[in-house]
């Protein structure tokens, strides 16, 4: 009896799928009209992972005579890349491609649930009861784009901090550097 034991982590299923192993199989995928030739990894193509592909419009589609559904690192990647990537809002076509460069991408897929949870909770984010960790990954997503910052004030902060070998968290608890 082959035994599975599957771990989600952003859509792809991994861990060990059976005894054999899966060393032999390649990606089960047709990249552009190209069936992949890479060695098939634990991610599997789920169905949530077929709808990602299909929003992104990549050009991926799995080859039905394939008899698993393994893909490879590569495919993995370039989905979860897709996945995480940031859409420019239309209204803001006067700001120049760098800005979005300098703007560190966060994969909150990649985060426990709890962890979410815990975000939410602290910041109050509103959500209606039940989601999944996607959803729930979207509405932080969403929230923490919408933060406002002020650069300036962050960077001044910052360079107080480094030259006083300070700490936020002593501030807040009333302990100031000198006097350590």
């Amino acid at each position: 009896m082959i035994q599975r034991e599957y771990q989600m982590n952003n859509g792809f299923s991994t861990g060990e799928e059976d005894s054999r192993g899966n060393s032999d199989q390649i990606c089960c995928l047709v990249d552009d009209g190209d069936r992949c030739r890479r060695p098939a990894g634990n991610a599997s193509y789920s169905k949530r992972v077929q709808k990602t592909v299909a929003q992104r419009r990549l050009k991926l589609n799995i080859d039905h005579q394939a008899r698993h559904t393994y893909i490879c690192d590569y495919h993995k990647n370039m989905i979860q890349c897709a996945r995480t990537k940031q859409r420019r809002p239309k209204d803001s076509e006067d700001d120049s491609n760098e800005a979005d460069m300098d703007c560190p991408e966060i994969d909150w897929y990649q985060l426990q649930v709890n962890t979410l949870r815990r975000y939410k909770r602290h910041y109050k984010v509103p959500t209606r009861p039940g989601l999944n960790k996607a959803q729930l990954a979207d509405a932080i997503q969403k929230h923490f784009k919408s933060l406002p910052v002020n650069e300036k004030e962050i960077m001044t902060y910052f360079i107080y901090m480094v030259k006083t070998n300070g700490n936020k968290l002593d501030q807040k608890n009333g302990i100031n550097s000198d006097s350590v």
